[in-house]
């Protein structure tokens, strides 16, 4: 349910408004942009459009509706650009000149602008004394507080994996000349992460229901915790919120690994937390106020030529991770069709192509092999499947109706089983890994729990995070995680199969450069090696 689009045609900018309700005299109508945070934070309804507006930061072109997709999945080292944008291509390649390049600034920004909103809440939420007067009120007020901070949380999860020791904001700026106080360093960040979600977790539901499904549930703030703790090895921690998503029996894998990329069935069994997309207001502009479209934009920007810009591509090696390990019946790895489209016949790239299982085409106009066959500048590329809309369209365009999946069950499981495998308990962790590589839709052979040992079961996982959750927005934070840019090494075996990491350069390029209008304005310190 796309819960929060609707509620928030009446919220603009960083001033929180309130949505006008139907009445018989249209034109009878109170002047939102009258409202001020000392007249609008009176009761539950102001609450929730507060707590709506720090959500629809999700949506913004900074964040998970556009440009949040290259500085994961293209800098990564499963993606690749080869946009005719020279900036964008060179962002993805670790060259950036102008660090107030609109992709980079946007992520900064939108993520600010979105952490303003949650601070609003926190500040101003605890004091509506009108949800005082009954048990529902507090439970709801502590609920809104609770989802503040848990998007607080995740937006300052993503500043710090790509900007570091950036500057917290933790109240409701009313100086608008006060210099925010840069963190000292990543590991404050880090802190107020953990801060948040842990007082988050007490007051948020395990389920919703109706309009409200989508909003942040206690297995949500669970599981990014756990995330969070992974970032910086807290195996034993990751491992005590993974349990508790796990033992809660709220989730389970889908059947059909497909309907974790589709809008037809969004917020499943096996989602934990979606950014909420639609394309009901096609068209819509890009800001932020009531005209805006909510529609996600990734599907246009990675689409294949022909129906979206192709300015994001896959690397050959991740279809190759895929053709590694049959099913049982000789099939290719199914999920491999849900993630990209390639061509299997191309023996150069893909030498050890397994004969196709129920492939579909491209947009509905026939496979992909045959209408790229007599194009020499496809021969070899590889575009994404997920998240595209070709299953139901003959085209992309702006708005895509599919929500991101922030984070799903599957993610939960390989995460679990890399925490007890790091804790020396290996064979406890193999039968999580079998539950992900045996759904119905899936059905590769179980693996062996006496045939790995702890190093070898870290390969194996590392395989299996590409066979899963590529293109999600995962590969970035494994590779941090796994130490793949703490050293020269690390970066050298990443370029062999990825030639833009011959691009990035040790102690500057894990971090992106923190936007120069920034670094002036608020006497910020730049990052490393910018």
């Amino acid at each position: 349910m796309k819960f929060f689009n609707l509620k928030l045609l009446g919220l603009a900018g960083g001033l929180l408004l309130g949505a006008t309700s139907c009445q018989k005299d249209i034109l009878d109508q109170p002047n939102p942009n009258l409202a001020t945070t000392a007249s609008f934070w009176q009761n539950s309804d102001d609450a929730t459009k507060g707590v709506l507006a720090a959500y629809s930061g999700l949506q913004q072109l900074g964040t998970y509706r556009r440009w949040l997709n290259f500085a994961l999945d293209i800098r990564d080292d499963e993606g690749f650009s080869q946009s005719p944008w020279n900036e964008l291509r060179d962002f993805n390649r670790f060259i950036i000149g102008n660090y107030d390049f609109e992709v980079n600034l946007t992520i900064y920004r939108d993520h600010y602008r979105a952490l303003s909103r949650c601070n609003q809440v926190i500040d101003n939420v605890p004091g509506i004394a009108s949800m005082q007067a009954t048990p529902q009120g507090v439970t709801l007020q502590k609920q809104i507080v609770a989802e503040a901070k848990f998007l607080r949380a995740l937006y300052y999860y993503n500043l710090v994996s790509l900007y570091g020791r950036v500057p917290l904001v933790l109240n409701q700026v009313t100086n608008l000349g006060a210099i925010p106080a840069q963190a000292t360093d990543e590991a404050q960040v880090w802190n107020q992460v953990y801060t948040d979600l842990l007082a988050a977790i007490p007051d948020l539901p395990a389920t919703y229901s109706g309009n409200d499904v989508g909003r942040a549930t206690k297995g949500a703030a669970q599981t990014l915790l756990g995330k969070a703790y992974m970032q910086n090895k807290r195996w034993a921690d990751a491992s005590t919120q993974f349990s508790a998503v796990i033992d809660s029996k709220v989730y389970k894998l889908t059947d059909a690994y497909v309907d974790n990329f589709r809008h037809t069935t969004e917020n499943n069994s096996e989602s934990i937390f979606e950014v909420q997309f639609t394309d009901a207001k096609r068209g819509g502009n890009d800001g932020d106020d009531a005209t805006s479209s909510e529609g996600g934009q990734r599907s246009q920007f990675f689409g294949v030529p022909g129906f979206g810009f192709n300015d994001g591509e896959v690397r050959p090696w991740v279809v190759n991770e895929f053709l590694k390990e049959p099913t049982p019946a000789g099939q290719r790895d199914p999920r491999l069709a849900a993630t990209v489209f390639y061509n299997r016949f191309d023996q150069t790239q893909f030498p050890t192509a397994l004969p196709v299982d129920n492939d579909r085409g491209v947009y509905g106009q026939g496979n992909f092999e045959t209408r790229y066959a007599s194009d020499a500048r496809n021969l070899g590329r590889v575009y994404w499947r997920k998240y595209q809309t070709d299953y139901y369209r003959q085209f992309e365009d702006f708005d895509s109706p599919i929500n991101q999946r922030v984070m799903r069950y599957a993610d939960v499981l390989l995460l679990q089983a890399e925490a007890l495998n790091e804790q020396g308990q290996t064979s406890v962790a193999v039968p999580l890994i079998n539950q992900v590589r045996q759904r119905a839709s899936t059905g590769l052979a179980p693996l062996a729990p006496s045939s790995f040992t702890q190093a070898t079961l870290r390969t194996q996982l590392m395989h299996e995070r590409v066979t899963e959750l590529t293109g999600e927005g995962t590969r970035w934070f494994d590779l941090q995680r796994w130490g793949y840019f703490d050293t020269q090494a690390g970066i050298s075996s990443l370029a062999a199969h990825d030639a833009d990491y011959s691009n990035f350069t040790l102690n500057k390029s894990r971090l992106l450069p923190i936007p120069q209008t920034d670094v002036d304005l608020a006497r910020l310190t730049q990052n490393t090696g910018w």
